[in-house]
């Protein structure tokens, strides 16, 4: 079972807040008002936060699955990287990361691979939610329900857009990213999953 700290749910809730009211403020910039703040506010939670905080739960679940420590810790000054930068009219963001120990004092090559991986995988699986959702909303717009349709098409297409971009870029094999430990592990597996995400961020332009 997946457990959390008293710290770890504070930094979590404090990480997906910061970083709803970013994207909230990024979306509405152009016309802010408190009426366009609050309409896309849960776009904001719903379709970006839960794709950062769920990615960084993927990897603490597979670490617990093998008794490993594992608790997420905001950073400070990644989520004042992403306010500062959102006021410059775009986003550099590191909300925080998944610390992981291991009894032993050793992690395999294998494992963390595996633990690596389960975060990108989390966000593949939540664009093709998303991109499912979007699918299944343009038969259904009828004139009485156009106004609801359109906001649930947009957040559908922001939630797609966003995750299918986190999962290309966390696979990048690049160090500290997830893709240069999946590659280190099964280099078949990070090229399936890099290629599945670049297919999917490459699509959300026809989207």
């Amino acid at each position: 079972m997946t457990t959390f700290s008293k710290q770890e749910k504070i930094d979590l809730t404090i990480s997906i807040i910061v970083i709803t009211l970013i994207f909230t403020f990024i979306f509405t910039r152009s016309y802010l008002t408190m009426d366009m703040f609050l309409l896309f506010l849960p776009i904001s939670l719903i379709a970006v936060g839960l794709g950062f905080i769920l990615h960084e739960l993927g990897h603490k679940y597979v670490a617990q699955k093998y008794g490993f420590y594992a608790e997420f810790r905001r950073s400070d000054k990644g989520l004042m990287l992403g306010v500062v930068t959102a006021l410059l009219g775009f986003v550099l963001l590191a909300p925080g990361a998944v610390m992981i120990g291991s009894p032993t004092g050793t992690i395999t090559n294998e494992e963390n691979g595996k633990i690596s991986i389960a975060g990108p995988i989390v966000n593949i699986i939540l664009a093709l939610i998303f991109l499912g959702i979007q699918i299944s909303i343009q038969p259904l717009v009828t004139l009485s329900n156009i106004d609801v349709m359109v906001y649930l098409y947009f957040l559908s297409q922001v939630g797609f857009s966003v995750n299918s971009f986190l999962a290309l870029f966390n696979l990048l094999p690049i160090p500290p990213l997830d893709g240069s430990k999946v590659i280190r592990w099964n280099l078949p597996l990070w090229l399936i999953t890099i290629v599945i995400s670049g297919i999917l961020t490459f699509s959300t332009y026809f989207h």
